[in-house]
């Protein structure tokens, strides 16, 4: 009897599940596709150029000490100094020694704060067109009657019949031929 029942309440899911309507899309196309993804990418490189300037500026200063400290140092190697002379060069080259890691720290610390705001510029760019793309496969599920739209790289088999993307990518007013020419670029 009861594995009667246990058959009657399978038979039920699969019939449940047989009306459902499901679809699957592939979010990294739609991703590279959003409207925003050029103007992203666009500012990603843009702030991580100004950023690389500011490191740039910053090894300049640096290197600059360090010339600095070799001249000094050649010039404390001259042997017709006088010892008044080295001591004040010795004093010189301690105070470049001392300006030349407190550029190093701050050298690293800038390029450990510019990669952490770009990390975070990232996120942030990408969470937003993640919301967005969220929406719109929301909107264009309801429309056409789907019950659930996974993404495409979490199933392990699915249909091609069941690939979506093309159609999300249309309700964008993408064309998603050219959009499978950006993808074999």
């Amino acid at each position: 009897m009861k594995k009667l029942t246990m058959m009657a309440v399978v038979l039920a899911a699969l019939g449940a599940f047989a009306e459902l309507k499901v679809g699957t899309v592939d979010m990294m196309k739609l991703v590279r596709n959003h409207p925003s993804y050029e103007t992203n990418k666009a500012l990603l490189t843009s702030t991580e150029k100004d950023y690389q300037k500011r490191i740039d500026y910053l090894k300049g200063e640096l290197d600059a000490i360090q010339e600095e400290g070799k001249k000094l140092a050649d010039d404390y190697r001259n042997p017709m100094l006088a010892q008044a002379a080295k001591t004040k060069i010795e004093n010189e080259l301690t105070e470049v020694q001392r300006r030349f890691i407190e550029q190093q720290q701050k050298l690293r610390a800038e390029a450990l704060k510019n990669q952490q705001d770009l990390s975070e510029l990232e996120g942030r760019l990408l969470k937003t067109q993640a919301d967005d793309l969220k929406k719109r496969i929301a909107v264009f599920a309801e429309k056409n009657g789907y019950d659930f739209v996974f993404d495409s790289t979490v199933a392990v088999f699915g249909k091609a019949e069941y690939d979506v993307t093309a159609q999300v990518l249309k309700e964008m007013g993408v064309d998603p031929q050219k959009a499978a020419e950006k993808d074999e670029d």
